[in-house]
């Protein structure tokens, strides 16, 4: 869940453009009636914000294709970590047994 929460803070601000570009904003109807100026106005507007939001998510996709990429970057530098320490544990184990045997021998001299 906290692997999330990165993406959600870059994501925010591109979220709150989209709601509000895709959110119709449609000019109001004049009180004269003249529909004919009216749905040409709306359909422009309707177009605009379409244009808005497809900016919007391509602008997220790629900023969430870059994080995954960092994300995917940064899981293979910790495995490659993980098996050092883990061949590092193993040596140390193997000293630590010398040691003791050692150790025994010499105690038992």
């Amino acid at each position: 869940m906290a692997v999330f929460l990165p993406v959600l803070k870059v994501a925010l601000p591109y979220i709150t453009q989209i709601v509000t570009a895709a959110v119709p904003m449609f000019t109001s109807k004049p009180a004269e009636g003249k529909a004919d100026e009216v749905i040409p106005r709306q359909i422009r507007e309707l177009q605009s914000a379409v244009t808005q939001n497809a900016e919007s998510v391509k602008g997220l996709a790629l900023q969430l294709k870059e994080t995954i990429e960092g994300l995917d970057a940064a899981a293979a530098r910790l495995q490659r970590e993980i098996v050092f320490l883990r061949r590092l544990a193993i040596f140390a184990a193997v000293v630590a047994a010398a040691a003791a045997g050692v150790a025994i021998w010499a105690v038992g001299k």
